[in-house]
């Protein structure tokens, strides 16, 4: 299937994902939210890919715009003659849901899902969607070009693609009622120091800091172990009991010991650099499980 709105490629494990829609800022539309939430699933069975890098191009103007809101009907995407309650939405899959489900959700739930590092490189505005997407990934670098606007107050709008999850728990939770509230567009100095943006950088410099990080977390580190450290990370911040996240360490330091674990103690023993065979596409036996018990409401 073709790509119409983003661009990919890969080159020395690394994918770079560039929303490439810039006679419209690369703004984002429901195409693209489908093309994001298929690149982030497809990625786990992908063992040519360590790490995804997204940016947006025609550097310098945009990184996305926001949602595209000269399209026809619903600009959201939505089914305006549905009625959705709170009951409708227990099952995401259901029958008929597609059209309530709020797309940028579906976007940052499939990073959120993925099993490889994901790195923004924000080299332009960054308002809306085009924002709260980043949300979900592991580091934001941002150009000193670029500017990052949660503007859904101006709008008559609320926040979305998961966002008031995320948001507070990058940056705690006065700031983040203060950066939703206040509408305001942030350059890169000032979302740094809000807590957006990990690093600022020249704009012939972004891709390649984003790739120089990608390396650091991923070259010679085994792609299970990889995987399992991200989704712990992030599903285990919010558990209520320790307990709970022992139970799934130990399944993963089982499973890890027996599989590239033991590679790399082998490799310490003797000196050496590890050789690691796993991948991202075999998991170990719990880790549906384990998932499907985490997500379930």
């Amino acid at each position: 299937m073709a790509w119409t709105t983003l661009d990919h490629g890969i080159e020395d494990g690394i994918l770079t994902v560039t929303l490439d829609r810039p006679d419209r800022l690369n703004a984002f539309t429901p195409t693209m939210a489908g093309e994001l939430e298929r690149t982030f699933t497809e990625v786990n069975d992908n063992d040519d890919v360590r790490a995804v890098i997204v940016t947006g191009a025609d550097a310098g103007k945009a990184f996305c715009a926001g949602m595209d809101l000269g399209s026809e009907g619903n600009v959201f995407g939505l089914d305006e003659s549905r009625t959705p309650t709170l009951a409708d939405m227990a099952d995401l899959a259901g029958p008929g849901i597609s059209r309530v489900r709020d797309t940028g959700g579906r976007v940052t739930l499939a990073i959120h899902a993925c099993r490889k590092p994901v790195i923004a490189a924000i080299n332009g505005a960054a308002v809306g969607i085009g924002a709260t997407m980043t949300l979900a990934m592991d580091a934001r670098l941002m150009s000193t070009t670029a500017r990052f606007g949660l503007v859904f107050g101006r709008l008559g709008i609320t926040p979305e693609a998961v966002s008031t999850w995320f948001l507070p728990r990058l940056v705690g939770m006065p700031r983040a009622l203060d950066l939703l509230y206040s509408a305001e567009i942030l350059d890169a100095q000032a979302a740094a120091a809000a807590g957006l943006a990990d690093e600022v950088h020249d704009p012939g410099l972004l891709l390649r800091r984003a790739r120089e990080l990608a390396d650091r977390w991923t070259l010679g580190r085994s792609p299970v172990s990889t995987a399992l450290i991200r989704q712990m990370t992030y599903r285990h911040a919010s558990l209520d009991r320790p307990e709970d996240a022992h139970r799934v360490e130990s399944l993963a330091m089982f499973y890890a010991s027996i599989g590239d674990g033991a590679e790399g103690v082998a490799a310490f023993r003797e000196k050496r650099s590890p050789e690691f065979t796993s991948r991202a596409s075999a998991m170990p036996p719990f880790y549906d499980d384990w998932l499907a018990a985490a997500d379930r409401p």
